[in-house]
């Protein structure tokens, strides 16, 4: 006999989750809607004034009105105010193209693919990823984000609500269980920056963790865990520089996403708990990588540089600068220059589901804008530096 719940009996769990749920969904939504283009049903992407425009394509200013003048580039629209239209990202790639400024890598060196990794949340992983995509594009960079966590946040800022915009299939997970099928290119998106490409992740991908490990405990077979690289590698030269947005924990999807880098960039928090989970990572991912390396019968291509980040850092505290000036003298070399900092204009571009580079103005003040814009253009820069020393091409320009 079936039993129901009498009126006076107070919801279950999952009635509860299920309203939580919902109410959740409907405020994604409108954040969703809030910065989606009804014409176009994408998120706008950044323009530039021409003082910017030329110092991005490596040209001045007069040089792009001069090109603009003698029909090597389109006539400048106005605004009803006179003013130049600002430029968009594809408008710059044309520019460089004209120019002869691309950053494009020559076919001979190999595309760097850049894993952003710690098995601690909360130590600015995704904010990492995000703005050295953005920042790559801007720079003229062909630029594939592969989103590796289930979690999707970066995703999210894509303008994708990702457990209801996309299906299993959309994702890696889809790849995983039928890659010649589908196949990796299937699930590439354009995004609503130029040059900027994004391989999404939603919630399917969380069960890519045990269905990796029973295939592993069945089959005795590590095949699955080169199957992200193996996927990368179909496209992998469609682009200069792959970023890569791993689940923060050391499971089966963190080790596929090592097995497929060839570079890693580790951010880490100036924190006790922080510089000793980061230890503990460092020392995991050693060990668990030489075993695979044991297991599998080969050796797997050295990291063509591993980089710590100082990450959510605020030097108004002793502390941080304490353990800062600690991490520098313990990590050396492998530590870059630049750091990370806590900011409320990143808090605040994310609750508008933007990176701060997306932002049209500041949100929090000028002078607090423009203190994490430097910050997060050093950063960004020092990696793209690192990039560079690896090609070569351009052999010399990441020491500049």
């Amino acid at each position: 006999m079936q039993t129901t719940l009498s009126n006076n009996q107070p919801p279950s769990v999952t009635d509860d989750l299920g309203i939580l749920h919902r109410k959740a969904a409907t405020i994604l939504k409108r954040l969703r809607d809030g910065v989606i283009d009804p014409a176009t049903g994408q998120k706008g992407g950044p323009t530039f004034a021409i003082s910017k425009a030329a110092k991005l394509v490596d040209r001045t200013a007069s040089a792009i009105r001069e090109a603009e003048r003698d029909g090597r580039l389109p006539e400048r629209e106005r605004t009803a105010a006179g003013h130049r239209v600002q430029y968009t990202l594809e408008e710059l790639d044309e520019m460089r193209k004209v120019f002869g400024t691309r950053p494009w890598r020559e076919p001979e060196d190999t595309p760097a693919i850049v894993s952003v990794s710690n098995f601690k949340g909360g130590v600015g992983k995704s904010t990492i990823a995000l703005h050295l995509a953005q920042s790559l594009a801007i720079k003229g960079y062909r630029v594939l984000l592969v989103d590796c966590d289930s979690q999707a946040s970066s995703t999210m800022m894509f303008g994708y609500r990702p457990d209801i915009d996309l299906g299993e299939n959309d994702t890696l997970y889809g790849h995983f269980h039928d890659p010649e099928l589908l196949g990796v290119q299937s699930i590439i998106r354009k995004t609503h920056f130029h040059g900027l490409d994004l391989i999404p992740a939603n919630l399917k991908l969380y069960n890519l963790e045990y269905e990796i490990a029973a295939h592993l405990a069945q089959t005795r077979s590590f095949e699955l865990i080169d199957l992200i690289s193996e996927a990368i590698q179909t496209v992998v030269y469609d682009y200069d520089v792959v970023v890569m947005d791993p689940p923060p924990a050391l499971g089966m999807v963190s080790m596929a996403v090592l097995q497929a880098a060839n570079a890693m960039v580790i951010p880490m928090p100036p924190s006790v708990i922080d510089f000793s989970s980061t230890v503990s990572f460092i020392d995991m991912a050693r060990t668990t990588m030489a075993q695979l390396e044991r297991l599998q019968g080969r050796m797997r291509p050295a990291y063509n540089f591993i980089r710590i980040v100082a990450s959510r850092v605020d030097e108004n505290k002793s502390m941080h600068r304490e353990l800062l000036a600690m991490m520098r003298e313990v990590f050396g070399g492998s530590m870059i220059a630049s750091v990370m900092p806590t900011s409320a204009e990143i808090d605040n571009a994310s609750s508008r589901m933007k990176t701060v580079f997306e932002l049209e103005k500041a949100v929090t003040s000028h002078e607090v804008h423009t203190r994490c814009l430097i910050h997060l253009n050093a950063v960004c820069d020092d990696i793209e530096k690192d990039i560079l020393r690896t090609w070569a091409s351009r052999a010399g320009e990441g020491m500049l």
